[in-house]
């Protein structure tokens, strides 16, 4: 006897029956399902109100007969004079009694058509009638088409009545019928209420009216450990918070390890971030966090980002820790590496990179501090101290520079004054003042402006254009104003990132004065330079003007029979890929000028933004390059007219000469530089000849010695260039060129297996090893890490790793890890997981495997219980 099937139709609303309502379509498509699987269907019209539409259904292939005192005579017809035919059965009243009902065994061996609003809901969902209990104690649910619309869309033929109330949840909370989702979703919705109201979420009411919530604490409680008498959202947030913080210094903790593992993801959700926030901020009030911390040593937290406070705490911590020298750099630089995980450091990305500059700088600072003071160093020609400078200690003005950026950009110049004064002091006292004191005797001392095998500015077409041109091959030049050496270091490292290019960087002597007119003529092709005999700074070209991008033209094309040109940075990224190659392919030298840092710093209101102005350079000049390669450029030079000394602070009256430059004709004058005629000796200022500077003229120039500026009026001090200095006089001369083939890999990362290939407690320990360090060409690596069961479902907590490390020593690129097992994981037991690393396929959401490792689950029942 095959097994009873029900498909109900709508109760009809009463009134006059209308042949084409909705109703009797509604009942014709509930028939015509159930005749797709039995000849025989009956209807029993208990409350007798649905005759209209029996007689009016019409069914193509089947008979319709009502059951009036004749089921014998049916019951003959049915199986003996039309086997073969489909009958509908409609009895205007009740079901009789089974000793009563002729036609049991028939009805019992085909199908039942019920018509009662239960009835109806489980036909509109293909549900069993087992599940009819579901459907009347959740009938508020089935009350909106929406709903069951909804629901519609996730049911499937084996689920459980479990499955099913998870699937209503899901629905009523707008998620996916997961018990993590449906939470997310109504700890969002309650992140957006008062904490000091009673008011209750649109989505838990509702949950409350479809009488769900008993079986939402049910799961909450099998699933999270969350017990209560009287259970909430607010305070299932506030157990949860409270348990997965102190669950690292205590054993007393309520909720289950799967609770930790939802926290983790709730936090790192991009969807839920600001209801994860808002929680977390309120129940850090609630539980004391700020007290509690107060007591804690930070490096108990360097694995916990669960309150906003713990990263303040943290960043505290390591300020006056790299200030009072208690920790060293390569614990700072490991702790901020840490901290790069987790929720919080997008906001306070700037002060926990400011606190490792910081620290890098002060180390570096302790190991060079006196290289420049050596009794040796009297000696040293002006090469020797661009090589010393070149090699290592341009990396101090780097470290400085990166330093004071992010110091601004977090905008908390209160929370890091201290240490910025520190870092400033030893700066500017320890090592710009006794550096450039001790260039300037060997500046003195020098006959000439010369550093060879240093290559010196006037000769960069010489010997670095011409060299391609010879060989029939063009060349593009970008000039990037006042992009002094450490940052051309820095743009070089960037450059090599890119996949399929190459680069070098070798230093080259700029002019003196170092200021722009200067250094842009002495990068243009020439023969003859001179500063011209007026009030204007301009410099000549073997005679030809050299200021401007037209006059410039003027002297490239005139040295390359019209086929040079000179352009703004701004100007040739306006041109689309096209216009680009017409404009490289017209010339075979291509001068490109770009002005960022030199515009802001030589402003007394935006000289402060010097460094932020470094950034944005840095990543101009990426894209400049790339565009540049996209117009088919294979070579690029990239270098600058002159460098900048930098101090983030106020000045001293000592900063400045006391005396002011006097002559028998002033032409020029500027904070680090003087042009005249007849210019007195002064014991702050060192004069040259021109001859002695390789320019052509009588024309004389004063530059104050060491680091002192001269006093203008009207003009900023923190920013200058014009002098000696080795920050201004050594400028970067980089080589690029665009590979064809592929040049970039990825940092490989190894699983580490232990002596035990068993998991047998509710964590698993495992170390991480980056097989090599990260170079510009060996990058960092972005690795998702989890465990799974052979189906693909995930048992423990998921991790996203980068692993960025560039120490050599193979010991420091390991990486531990902890890996906690869900409540699922016991499912498994007897059964090999998976330790699964997988990679973002580039573009998309979806993920690949990197690498795996097989473990054996074998967890006695002894390690549910904590003793």
């Amino acid at each position: 006897m095959s097994e009873n099937k029900h498909l109900p139709a709508e109760r009809a609303l009463g009134g006059e029956f209308h042949p084409n309502s909705r109703m009797n379509s509604r009942i014709a498509q509930a028939l015509t399902k159930l005749f797709d699987r039995h000849r025989i269907i009956f209807w029993y019209d208990a409350k007798q109100e649905l005759r209209g539409d029996f007689e009016a259904l019409q069914l193509p292939g089947v008979e319709k007969l009502e059951l009036v005192n004749n089921e014998y005579g049916v019951k003959y017809r049915i199986l003996r004079e039309q086997p073969e035919q489909k009958f509908l059965l409609y009895r205007d009243g009740p079901q009789p009694a089974d000793l009563d009902n002729w036609l049991l065994d028939v009805q019992l061996a085909h199908g039942e058509f019920r018509a009662d609003q239960i009835a109806i809901w489980l036909s509109e969902l293909a549900l069993d009638l087992a599940f009819t209990d579901i459907v009347q104690t959740h009938a508020e649910f089935f009350q909106a088409a929406r709903r069951m619309d909804a629901l519609k869309k996730l049911l499937k033929g084996d689920d459980t009545a479990g499955r099913i109330r998870l699937k209503m949840l899901a629905v009523c909370a707008g998620s996916e019928p997961r018990m993590d989702a449906i939470v997310e979703q109504l700890l969002d919705e309650s992140s957006q209420l008062s904490a000091a109201s009673d008011q209750l979420g649109e989505k838990y009411r509702l949950v409350q009216r479809c009488k769900l919530d008993d079986y939402l604490w049910e799961q909450m409680r099998r699933i999270y450990g969350y017990l209560s008498d009287d259970p909430s959202i607010r305070d299932f947030v506030i157990q949860l918070f409270k348990d997965c913080y102190f669950r690292n210094f205590t054993d007393n903790c309520t909720l289950t390890a799967d609770s930790l593992i939802f926290l983790k993801r709730w936090k790192d959700s991009r969807q839920f971030e600001d209801g994860f926030e808002t929680l977390s901020g309120e129940c850090a009030e609630v539980l004391g966090i700020e007290r509690d911390l107060a007591k804690r040593d930070f490096r108990e937290l360097i694995e916990l980002d669960y309150f906003r406070l713990i990263d303040q705490k943290i960043i505290s911590e390591l300020v006056r820790a790299v200030a009072s020298r208690t920790v060293s750099s390569g614990d700072v630089s490991l702790w901020v590496r840490q901290r790069r995980q987790g929720h919080w450091y997008r906001e306070y990305r700037h002060l926990y990179e400011a606190v490792d500059y910081a620290a890098q700088f002060k180390e570096k600072l302790s190991v060079m501090d006196g290289q420049w003071s050596e009794p040796a160093t009297e000696n040293w020609s002006l090469a020797t101290w661009v090589e010393r400078y070149t090699q290592s200690w341009y990396q101090l003005d780097q470290l400085y520079r990166k330093f004071t950026y992010h110091v601004r950009m977090s905008g908390q110049a209160s929370l890091m004054s201290h240490l910025t004064g520190q870092i400033e002091n030893l700066y500017s006292n320890n090592y710009l003042l006794k550096l450039g004191d001790r260039f300037q005797s060997c500046a003195d001392a020098a006959a000439k402006w010369d550093a060879f095998p240093v290559r010196k500015q006037k000769d960069f077409f010489r010997l670095k254009v011409q060299p391609f041109l010879r060989k029939e091959n063009k060349v593009c030049v970008i000039i990037s104003d006042a992009m002094r050496y450490e940052i051309g270091d820095e743009l070089l490292s960037l450059i090599r990132r890119e996949d399929r290019y190459s680069a070098q960087l070798e230093p080259a002597l700029s002019m003196l004065p170092s200021y722009t007119q200067l250094g842009m003529a002495a990068l243009l092709p020439n023969q003859t330079l001179a500063i011209a005999d007026n009030e204007t700074g301009t410099v000549l070209v073997d005679g030809q003007s050299s200021q401007g991008t037209v006059n410039r033209t003027k002297i490239l094309q005139a040295a390359l029979a019209g086929r040079g040109q000179a352009i703004q940075s701004e100007e040739f990224m306006q041109l689309n890929r096209d216009q680009g190659r017409e404009l490289l392919k017209a010339n075979d030298v291509l001068y490109i000028y770009h002005n960022r840092i030199d515009h802001a710093g030589d402003k007394m209101h935006s000289e402060g933004q010097a460094f932020e102005a470094a950034e944005q350079t840095l990543g101009e000049l990426v894209r400049l390059v790339k565009r540049l390669t996209a117009a088919n450029a294979n070579n690029i030079l990239v270098t600058a007219d002159h460098g900048f000394i930098y101090q983030d602070r106020e000045l001293d009256e000592s900063d400045f000469l006391s005396a002011d430059a006097e002559g028998d004709v002033i032409l020029y004058r500027d904070r680090r530089f003087v042009l005249g005629k007849g210019l007195k000796a002064s014991q702050g200022l060192h004069t040259f000849a021109a001859k002695q500077l390789g320019l052509s003229g009588n024309i004389e120039i004063q530059v104050p010695k060491s680091i002192n500026r001269l006093r203008l009026k009207g003009s900023g001090s923190r920013f200058v260039h014009g002098g000696a200095t080795l920050q201004e006089v050594v400028i970067p001369v980089i080589k690029i060129n665009k590979k064809r083939h592929s040049d970039v890999t990825l940092v490989e990362v190894d699983i580490l297996r232990g002596a035990n290939s068993m998991i047998t407690a509710g964590q698993l320990a495992v170390t991480l090893y980056q097989s090599d360090p990260v170079t510009d060409k060996i990058q960092p690596r972005v690795l998702r890490a989890g465990l799974y069961t052979e189906a693909g479902d995930l048992i423990s907590d998921s991790h996203e790793l980068t692993f960025d490390l560039r120490s050599n020593n193979p010991r420091e690129r390991e990486l531990q890890m902890r890996f906690v097992l869900t409540r699922k994981a016991d499912e498994a037991n007897g059964e090999e997981v998976i330790l699964r690393l997988e990679e973002n396929h580039a573009g998309t959401s979806h993920y690949k495997e990197y690498k795996s490792l097989r473990y054996l689950m074998r967890r006695s029942f002894t390690s549910d219980f904590d003793f």
